[in-house]
C-alpha cells in the first residue's frame, strides 16, 4: 500500500509539472475556470475519499487545490472536505463500532486505530487537537470515535486543527505554482512548524506511519 500511496503523489506531482509547463499557469487557471465547478468538486471529491479511506494519499490533494485553484478557493475547498470527511470517519467509528472501522481502512491499519484509540485522546484536548494536525488525521478521527470522547469536544478540536494546518500545506502548492515569494516563504514556515507538532505529538505516542 506504501507503493501504491507513493505512485499516485509522484504521478500527481508529474501531473502538475506536465500542465504547467504545457499551458502556462496563467493558461492552466483559465482551463481550470472554463471547467467551472468541477475542477473544485473533483478536488474536493478525491480529498473526501482519501481522508474516509486513510490508505489513499491526501497531503498532494492540498498542494494540487493551491497551485489549480489558488490560494484562497483552494484552502476551501481542502478546508469543507476535510470538514465533513473527518465528521463523517467519526460518526462511522462511533455508530458501528472498530468491525466497520476494520472494512474500511483494511486489517493492515486497524491496529493503528486501536492504539489511538486507546491512547486517552477524549481526556486530553490539545493532544486531541495536535494529533489531528498531524498526517494521520484521517486514522485519529476513526479513533477518537471509538472512545467516549463527545462530538462537543471532537468538533472544535477539528475546527481548530484543519485552521492551523491546512492554509501552509495550500499555501505551498499556490505558492509554487504562482512564484509568489511572500506566499511561499510562510508556507514553508507554516510546514516546518507542522513537522515540529507532529514530532512532539508522536513522543507522546508509539510511532505511527504518516499519511
Amino acid at each position: 500500500m506504501k507503493v501504491l500511496k507513493f505512485t499516485v503523489m509522484v504521478a500527481l506531482v508529474i501531473l502538475v509539472i506536465w500542465l504547467v509547463n504545457h499551458y502556462g499557469i496563467t493558461q492552466l487557471r483559465e482551463q481550470v475556470k472554463e471547467l467551472g465547478v468541477w475542477a473544485p468538486l473533483g478536488i474536493f471529491l478525491l480529498r473526501f475519499t482519501s481522508v474516509v479511506i486513510p490508505a489513499l494519499p491526501g497531503t498532494a490533494y492540498s498542494v494540487l487545490s493551491g497551485g489549480l485553484l489558488g490560494f484562497t478557493q483552494g484552502l476551501l475547498v481542502i478546508c469543507i472536505a476535510d470538514l465533513l470527511s473527518c465528521s463523517l470517519s467519526f460518526f462511522l467509528s462511533r455508530r458501528y463500532g472498530r468491525t466497520l472501522v476494520k472494512r474500511v481502512v483494511g486489517a493492515r491499519f486497524i491496529d493503528r486505530i486501536d492504539r489511538l484509540s486507546q491512547h486517552h485522546l477524549e481526556q486530553n484536548f490539545f493532544l486531541l487537537t495536535g494529533c489531528l494536525m498531524t498526517g494521520f488525521f484521517d486514522f485519529v478521527c476513526y479513533g477518537v470515535g471509538l472512545t467516549k470522547a463527545p462530538w462537543t469536544k471532537f468538533a472544535p478540536a477539528l475546527v481548530i486543527s484543519i485552521a492551523i494546518s491546512n492554509p501552509p500545506i495550500v499555501a505551498l502548492g499556490a505558492g509554487l505554482l504562482e512564484g509568489g515569494k511572500l506566499l511561499l516563504g510562510l508556507a514553508l514556515v507554516g510546514v516546518f512548524v507542522l513537522a515540529i507538532i507532529t514530532g512532539l505529538v508522536q513522543r507522546t505516542q508509539p510511532s505511527h506511519s504518516s499519511k
